[in-house]
């Protein structure tokens, strides 16, 4: 058994289509299909039901599945212990990232770039929930979210900054001049909200049913960038985190006024997992940057 046969059935087995599979992993078809057959023969089981129409994992297969990943992260754990102790900044930083940290990343990623051309970067943008499932499966190394209203006994989650969710506007928009928006303010506008799943979302969903709040929602959409763009060119309105609108032009964040209106900026990391040299390099740099500590003196 060899960790590419392992490496093969596991992408082959958590997408269900050796087409699809393959592609992912950068092979044909036919090479996938020859080395789960090699590995069928080897351990003398049928690993995946294969019809004209769907492909499905065996009881046994079902039953490798967790083993093979575990086999897999340990086998990366190995390689990124050794480059660590020759001190050699190489290998692949995995980092997940939802759309409000976008504008406070981008300086971090530039400079550590620079630092350490030796590791590639990897960065995914997901929602929050994408994320954490993402890291428990050792997909990424660590998430930069808002801290989750649920708690998960597998991750730590240390605060990074603190933030509140606002009314953001053009900055004409007559909401700009007020240092903070109140609900029965926010209801004589039209909305333009962000789509159902995404964390500010959420926030401001837990908002309406507290306090018994109706709002005109005109549109909702999942594409931040086009969303702030609407806000630009029009009188709607949006409710998002302020981190959100970090050196984004034309638009102002007025802080909501309600009673417990903040969120916790945080990197989520696994507990009692190795870190990388690369992630707690990149992870210092993110705490000194100036678009954190901006975050923590609007805070202050």
């Amino acid at each position: 058994m060899e960790l590419r046969q392992l490496k093969y059935f596991v992408k082959a087995a958590e997408m269900l289509n050796f087409s699809e599979a393959a592609k992912a992993l950068f092979i044909t078809q036919s090479t996938l299909s020859q080395q789960i057959r090699q590995l069928e023969q080897e351990m003398n089981t049928q690993l995946f039901q294969r019809n004209s129409h769907e492909v499905r994992l065996t009881e046994t297969g079902e039953s490798l599945l967790s083993f093979a990943q575990r086999t897999l992260h340990d086998a990366e754990a190995c390689m990124d212990r050794i480059h660590d102790l020759q001190h050699v900044m190489t290998g692949t930083l995995n980092i997940g990232v939802t759309f409000t940290f976008s504008p406070i990343l981008t300086e971090t990623l530039l400079d550590f770039m620079k630092q350490y051309p030796g590791v590639k970067l990897n960065i995914y943008y997901k929602s929050m929930k994408e994320l954490l499932e993402m890291l428990l499966r050792h997909e990424i190394d660590f998430a930069l979210a808002f801290r989750p209203t649920v708690h998960m006994k597998d991750i730590e989650s240390h605060v990074l900054f603190n933030n509140h969710l606002a009314a953001i506007v053009q900055s004409s928009h007559p909401l700009a001049k007020l240092s903070k928006v109140s609900l029965g303010e926010l209801q004589k506008y039209e909305l333009a909200l962000p789509a159902k799943g995404l964390q500010a979302r959420n926030e401001f969903d837990k908002i309406q049913s507290l306090y018994y709040t109706d709002f005109k929602v005109r549109i909702e959409l999942n594409e931040v960038n086009i969303l702030l763009k609407l806000i630009r060119q029009s009188n709607l309105v949006t409710v998002l985190s302020e981190a959100t609108i970090h050196n984004e032009p034309g638009v102002k964040a007025v802080p909501l006024d309600f009673q417990g209106n903040d969120m916790e900026g945080c990197i989520h990391l696994l507990k009692n997992a190795y870190r990388k040299h690369s992630a707690q390099a990149f992870i210092h740099m993110l705490c000194e940057s100036n678009a954190v500590r901006a975050r923590i003196n609007d805070w202050l």
